[in-house]
């Protein structure tokens, strides 16, 4: 019985330094908390997309835009991100829904073709947008956006390298203001409640 006390001990504090580790991982990544991107520039996105060239100017003036930088082969905090602008997008209702566009940026323009992109955001939903660029355009967009991504080699990996990158939501209008920042969150909450203030 005793050792089963110290298992359990254990166990609560490595799940402790784990999420802390992870939080803190997530702050020298530049994902910062839920707010309105206070020192951020944000500003115009202009890339090439899955549906042609994008541009956020192009947005009505009651749309915004639910922007995420990620990549197809990221094997979690991706597919879970995207997974989870797709529950949000189903709690609003149709008039929310079309207020709503949802934009993944590619970070890894090597691999993410437009082609690929499409696939891949199909899976989540037809309104699902990707986007990439060039290296230059990616770093002087994600430089405003304060997002940060590293490429890792994995020369053991079928894949070759991964990239480590901050997970932010931003919800941007189509000036490119940042209008709210969303932590990674495994839950819609976050991002509903987000929406509902800005909507």
């Amino acid at each position: 019985m005793k050792r089963q006390g110290l298992w359990a001990g254990i166990a609560l504090i490595v799940l402790v330094l784990g999420v802390g580790g992870y939080g803190w991982f997530q702050q020298q990544l530049g994902s910062g908390g839920s707010g309105n991107g206070n020192g951020l520039t944000g500003g115009p996105i202009e890339l090439p997309s899955t549906r042609g060239d994008f541009s956020l100017a192009e947005l009505e003036e009651d749309q915004l835009a639910v922007v995420f930088f990620g990549y197809t082969y990221c094997p979690d905090v991706c597919p879970m991100t995207l997974a989870v602008v797709r529950q949000a997008l189903a709690e609003l209702d149709e008039a929310g829904r079309e207020r709503v566009v949802p934009l993944m940026i590619s970070v890894d323009p090597e691999r993410d073709t437009l082609e690929r992109l499409a696939e891949y955001t199909g899976y989540f939903g037809d309104d699902f947008i990707g986007a990439t660029g060039s290296e230059a355009q990616l770093e002087e967009l994600a430089e405003r956006y304060g997002v940060i991504w590293r490429r890792v080699e994995t020369p053991e990996s079928a894949m070759g390298y991964t990239i480590d990158h901050s997970s932010s939501l931003y919800l941007v209008d189509r000036e490119g203001t940042i209008l709210r920042r969303v932590l990674y969150s495994p839950a819609p909450h976050a991002l509903v409640s987000a929406l509902d203030e800005t909507l």
